[in-house]
């Protein structure tokens, strides 16, 4: 009996870290609009595939915009590279750093 004792708060603690670890999973879940399973595997949220394929829209058409916006970024980094590597921009610069040298 002294042995149960002795180890029933490790044993209540070990408990309650887990309840505690799925809460705190489920939460995070929740809150990143991560599908919720069933003890069986079946979605219990979100509740209805509408709302599933919702969803997936919402984020095809964030991915659409992010791709068009990625798209345009590299053509600006493409234009901002050609300035740079081309012989008129490095003349100037050499011209600059000798008048900076002369006074």
């Amino acid at each position: 009996m002294e042995v149960i004792s002795e180890f029933s708060p490790v044993i209540v603690l070990a408990i309650v870290a887990g309840i505690g670890g799925w809460v705190l999973t489920t939460w995070m879940r929740i809150k990143n609009g991560y599908p919720l399973d069933g003890a069986w595997g079946q979605a219990v949220y979100p509740k209805t595939d509408q709302e599933a394929a919702e969803r997936i829209k919402l984020i095809g058409q964030e991915n659409a915009q992010l791709r068009a916006e990625l798209g345009s970024v590299k053509d600006r980094l493409a234009t901002i590279e050609r300035i740079v590597t081309d012989g008129g921009y490095m003349l100037d610069r050499e011209i600059e750093n000798l008048r900076g040298q002369a006074n």
